[in-house]
């Protein structure tokens, strides 16, 4: 089984305006692979609270590939992955909107909410933001790059893991009462869990 982590920063707050994009390799109960790329939003439009969030301006863009050829670099690896986000109510409804935008269909994949996992897993924390999560994990970061989200994302996935003995993390989701997302060419079915 793959598993992928993916993390992305939008220009503005159209979900359709993602300006990077991070993803994180999970091999074996590792990190294994890291890799970031910008990506060019279709109307250029960068607000200043989300520069101020992630500090990628128009001009760090301005060459890098559009959304459709930066994500198709990664098709092979994505398609059957199970993939892993920290609110990834968030990350996938960027995913989508930027696959609707230019008219393309939805991968064929599974996906898993870190966020939610935390809360289920970690309920005695008193957040479960990305950075407080790390903090407690012992990780440094440099929180809101997307790569380095994707990283810490796929590393504390990986502690979850270990935490409910899952043989892998694609394992989590049956041991705490999780129902994986779906993305498929007719639409998507969220990630959810169970009330306790």
């Amino acid at each position: 089984m793959k598993t992928i982590a993916i993390d992305f920063e939008t220009a503005n707050e159209q979900r359709g305006s993602a300006c990077s994009v991070g993803l994180a390799w999970i091999e074996e109960g590792r990190v294994t692979r890291v890799e970031e790329r910008l990506i060019r939003p279709r109307d250029m439009r960068f607000s200043g609270m989300n520069i101020a969030i992630h500090g990628i301006r128009p001009e760090h863009v301005e060459d890098a590939p559009e959304f459709p050829e930066v994500m198709d670099e990664f098709h092979d690896d994505i398609r059957g992955a199970t993939m892993i986000a920290h609110n990834a109510a968030f990350d996938f409804s960027v995913w989508r909107a930027s696959l609707d935008l230019y008219r393309q269909s939805y991968p064929e994949l599974t996906y898993l909410c870190s966020l939610k996992m935390a809360q289920r897993i970690w309920p005695h924390f008193l957040s479960h933001r990305l950075n407080l999560i790390a903090e407690h994990l012992g990780l440094r970061f440099i929180h809101h790059n997307a790569a380095e989200d994707a990283a810490v994302c796929a590393a504390a996935a990986i502690e979850m893991a270990k935490a409910v003995k899952a043989k892998a993390v694609e394992a989590i989701p049956a041991l705490i009462g999780m129902t994986p997302g779906r993305l498929t060419a007719k639409g998507y079915a969220p990630c959810t869990c169970r009330k306790a």
